[in-house]
C-alpha cells in the first residue's frame, strides 16, 4: 500500500466515537476491563471476557509483533499484506502492514502503529520497525 491508495473512512458509532477521535491526535486505545483485568480490542463497553460493563479507554504503546499473515499477491487493488499483531499490552488485532517490503515480513517481526488519512478518522495500519 503506498500513498496512492484511497483508503475507506471508518464507520463511528457511540461505543467507538472516543476511539476514533483519538486516531487523529496518532493515538491507538484500547479497553481494560475493571472487573478481570483483561485488555481487549476492538474497544468496547463489554468485556469479552467476563462480560462486565467496567471497562475504561487506555492508550497503547502502539508497540507489538507479528503473530501471523498473508500475503496477497494478485488482487484487483493490487498487493497486499494482512495479519494479526500482538500488542505489547496483549489484544491481537487484524490489520494490513503497510510501507514495507512485503517480502520481508516475517513472524515474530517488532512493528509500530502508523496512520493513514482518510475522509474521516485516520485509520490504524502497523509497519515494520
Amino acid at each position: 500500500m503506498d500513498s496512492a491508495v484511497k483508503y475507506p473512512t471508518p464507520q463511528e458509532n457511540p461505543e467507538t466515537t472516543h476511539f476514533w477521535q483519538k486516531t487523529v491526535d496518532g493515538k491507538l486505545l484500547i479497553k481494560r476491563c475493571l472487573a478481570c483485568g483483561e485488555p481487549h480490542y476492538f474497544p468496547r463497553s463489554i468485556c469479552p471476557f467476563c462480560f462486565s460493563d467496567k471497562t475504561v479507554w487506555e492508550e497503547s504503546s502502539g508497540e507489538g509483533e507479528i503473530y501471523a499473515f498473508s500475503l496477497m499477491r494478485k488482487s484487483a487493488s493490487g498487493p497486499y499484506a494482512i495479519g494479526y499483531v500482538t500488542l505489547k499490552e496483549g489484544p491481537s488485532l487484524l490489520t494490513n502492514f503497510v510501507d514495507c517490503d512485503m517480502a520481508k515480513l516475517k513472524v515474530g517481526q517488532k512493528v509500530k502503529v502508523v496512520f493513514k488519512t482518510t475522509d474521516g478518522a485516520p485509520l490504524p495500519f502497523f509497519t515494520p520497525v
